[in-house]
C-alpha cells in the first residue's frame, strides 16, 4: 500500500532541507526517510528532513534529521523556514512563534510584509563555552587549542549552541581541503559526540567569511547554529565585534551576542524553493 506525502523544500542561506508537516501526514520512520529523500540523484535532493510537530510546550516543534539519518539538536536555518512555513500555511497568525526543540525552546521573530515571511530573527539561546559530553578536555572547553589530523594541526575554539562546534580561524579559506580535513575533525576522538567545523577568513570590512563541515552531512552551503558558534568565538578572540555579517556559500547572516541577556540572536531569509509530493510505501 503506498500513501502521499506532501513536503515543501525551503532553504536559509543555502542549507536546504524537506519539510514535512507532521500534523497532517506523521512520519514513522524519518531517519530511513532523511537518508532516502536527501539523496539529489534519486530523491528529492537536500541537507536532511525537518519534521513540523505539535508540541506541549510551545506553539510547534521542530525535530530535524542529517542526510545520513542522525538527528541534531538544533539548526537556525531550518528554524528560520519554520516560522516561513507555519506562518504562511495558515497554522498561526502571530508574528512571534515559540518552537521546541532538542535544545530548547527557540523564539522566533517574523518580519511579515503583505502576508509573506521575508526575514526570521531566532533567539537562539546563550553559547555554551564548557561542555565534558561534547569536548573531552579536563574543563570541557577548548579556546585556540590545538588539535591534529592528517598530521596538521589546527587551532580552534569550542561553542556548543546545543550542538558542538570546533571554529577555526584562517588566514585563507582557498588552503583549507574541507573535503579531507572535515571528517577527520568531525571524527576526532577529542569530540566524544562528534564536531561541526568552521573555517573563518576575516575578511578586511570585518564580514566573517565562513565554510562549514557540516556533522552528518559534509559541505553544506550555510549553518546557522554554525554562524552564531563563529561570532561567539570571533569575539572570544578578539577578531570582531558582538555583532558582524557572517558569510556563508549560500548566502550571509546577521548575527548578534547581546551584551545585556547573554543570548545570540540571528536574522537571515527564508524560501521557498518547491512544494512537492512523494509517493511511499506504507
Amino acid at each position: 500500500m503506498t500513501r502521499i506525502v506532501d513536503f515543501t523544500k525551503m532553504h536559509g542561506a543555502g542549507n536546504d532541507y524537506i519539510y514535512v508537516n507532521t500534523l497532517a501526514c506523521p512520519i514513522a520512520d524519518p531517519e530511513a526517510f532523511a537518508i532516502k529523500w536527501s539523496r539529489y540523484h534519486t530523491g528529492i535532493g537536500s541537507d536532511g528532513l525537518v519534521l513540523i510537530g505539535d508540541s506541549k510546550v510551545a506553539d510547534f516543534s521542530m525535530r530535524i534529521f542529517n542526510a545520513d539519518g542522525s538527528e541534531a539538536k538544533m539548526c537556525g536555518n531550518a528554524s528560520r523556514c519554520i516560522g516561513k512555513y507555519v506562518y504562511e500555511h495558515g497554522l498561526t497568525r502571530s508574528d512571534v512563534v515559540r518552537l521546541e526543540t532538542l535544545s530548547g525552546i527557540k523564539v522566533l521573530n517574523l518580519e511579515v510584509k503583505d502576508d509573506h515571511v521575508n526575514h526570521v530573527t531566532v533567539d537562539m539561546g546563550k553559547p555554551v563555552l564548557s561542555n565534558k559530553a561534547q569536548m573531552a578536555t579536563a574543563d570541557g572547553s577548548m579556546k585556540e587549542g590545538a588539535v591534529e589530523v592528517d598530521g596538521k594541526v589546527f587551532r580552534g575554539t569550542f561553542v556548543s549552541m546545543g550542538n558542538p562546534h570546533f571554529v577555526i580561524f584562517v588566514d585563507d579559506l582557498k588552503t583549507i581541503d574541507i573535503p579531507t580535513v572535515g571528517p577527520l575533525l568531525e571524527h576526532h576522538p577529542i569530540f566524544p559526540e562528534r564536531v561541526n567545523v568552521e573555517f573563518v577568513e576575516v575578511q578586511p570590512d570585518g564580514v566573517l567569511r565562513m565554510r562549514v563541515w557540516e556533522r552528518g552531512s559534509g559541505i553544506t552551503m550555510a549553518c546557522g547554529t554554525g554562524a552564531c558558534a563563529t561570532l561567539v568565538a570571533s569575539v572570544l578572540n578578539e577578531k570582531s565585534g558582538r555583532q558582524a555579517i557572517v558569510r556563508m556559500d549560500g548566502g550571509d547572516l546577521t548575527i548578534r551576542w547581546d551584551e545585556a541577556d547573554g543570548k545570540v540572536y540571528m536574522t537571515g531569509e527564508a524560501v521557498v524553493v518547491f512544494e512537492g509530493k512523494i509517493e511511499e510505501q506504507e
